[in-house]
């Protein structure tokens, strides 16, 4: 993944929402399937026997995993993106499913991280751990906007009491892109 050190404004301000859980997840970031850099794709694919046991019968061949196409991505490392392949799915809310969405709802890719005993993105793209954080046309993260993602059915966040400051809700994502120093930094000069 490409170090992406700026954030946009939006991120340092404080919004009504909170973190869905785990246990209550529909995979919103499935929804569309993700894009993932060659590098990305290329790792997943190392994976795929482990990764197999956990996919639709039909779709054990990894080379079933991608689309073919390659487009331009500035803000990735390489340059690239290829995207992964949507499914039809009359189970998941919005009755399309990345490849790597599991019977459960939970992301393959993460499961089997896990299993293989690294971190649980060791294998997730660059543009699935972001989520539902997105990069705006500067490639700053940033993050839509909140009655959009709110009343998104699927969503990984919920409506809260309280404002909460983004760079706290989004902690784990932020520190994993940017790293512990680059966040720890963000938080000393803008005092949470």
């Amino acid at each position: 993944m490409k170090k992406i050190l700026e954030l946009n404004p939006r991120m340092f301000r404080s919004e009504p929402m909170v973190r869905c859980k785990l246990h209550e997840c529909k995979g919103a970031c499935c929804l569309y399937g993700v894009w993932t850099s060659i590098n990305e794709k290329d790792l997943i694919q190392q994976y795929a026997k482990e990764i197999k046991p956990y996919l639709l019968r039909d779709y054990q061949d990894s080379k079933l995993w991608f689309e073919d196409a390659i487009e331009d991505d500035e803000f990735i490392e390489g340059g690239f993106v290829i995207h992964t392949k949507v499914l039809r799915d009359r189970n998941h809310y919005g009755e399309s499913a990345c490849v790597f969405l599991g019977k459960d709802s939970k992301c393959v890719l993460q499961v089997v991280g896990l299993e293989i005993g690294q971190h649980h993105w060791f294998l997730k793209p660059f543009y699935c751990i972001l989520h539902p954080l997105d990069l705006d046309e500067k490639g700053r993260i940033t993050l839509d906007e909140t009655k959009i993602i709110l009343e998104e059915e699927g969503s990984c966040l919920r409506k809260s009491e309280i404002e909460i400051p983004l760079l706290k809700t989004f902690e784990e994502e932020l520190r994993f892109i940017l790293g512990n120093k680059s966040y720890q930094d963000l938080l000393d000069k803008n005092i949470i």
